[in-house]
């Protein structure tokens, strides 16, 4: 009994990240008679398949798999800015730095510049960003990335926000 609790318990967190990350067909599957090992290392490899998206307060985000990092600017930040036109990223090949400009973005209604989330050298930029700027307003996170980074500072990453607390952050700057 007390193991089929602990296994419930498990599934509640589990269910929780899957409903966050629109998985709802995945809720449900793990049997309450399920040994408990079996249910832990099928809750430990679900929760590993998500990446992590970390913000900084000037709306930019990054995802790391490994020492790449890969930025983009958020949902909030596109929608500030309206429709994109034009793209600068950084050259594949430059250092950057975490909190330095490194590029910039244009819209119809303003112009922003572009700050580095983390620190290291550009390994990959998104050329389709460059020759289609609108990509970042219909697909931010994913078709409208901005560029690769071979981390140099792998934990500077801790200093960003996940996204609790960047949704968290919006509200209370939204509130002012």
């Amino acid at each position: 009994m007390r193991m089929a609790r602990l296994v419930i318990r498990i599934s509640r967190c589990a269910a929780k990240t899957l409903v966050s990350h629109g998985r709802t067909d995945l809720i449900g599957t793990i049997p309450a008679r399920t040994p408990l090992l079996t249910a832990i290392r099928s809750i430990t490899t679900t929760r590993y398949l998500r990446t992590e998206r970390w913000y900084t307060d000037k709306h930019e985000w990054v995802t790391v798999d490994g020492k790449v990092g890969t930025v983009g600017i958020s949902d909030y930040a596109q929608e500030a800015l309206g429709d994109v036109v034009y793209v600068q990223l950084p050259d594949v090949g430059s250092t950057i730095k975490k909190g330095e400009e490194c590029g910039a973005l244009e819209s119809v209604k303003a112009a922003s510049e572009l700050i580095s989330p983390v620190s290291g050298k550009v390994i990959e930029k998104n050329e389709s960003v460059e020759s289609k700027p609108s990509l970042i307003n219909t697909s931010c996170y994913k078709d409208g990335w901005l560029f690769k980074v071979e981390l140099s500072e792998k934990d500077e990453v801790k200093s960003l926000m996940n996204e609790e607390s960047y949704n968290t952050f919006l509200k209370e700057t939204d509130a002012h």
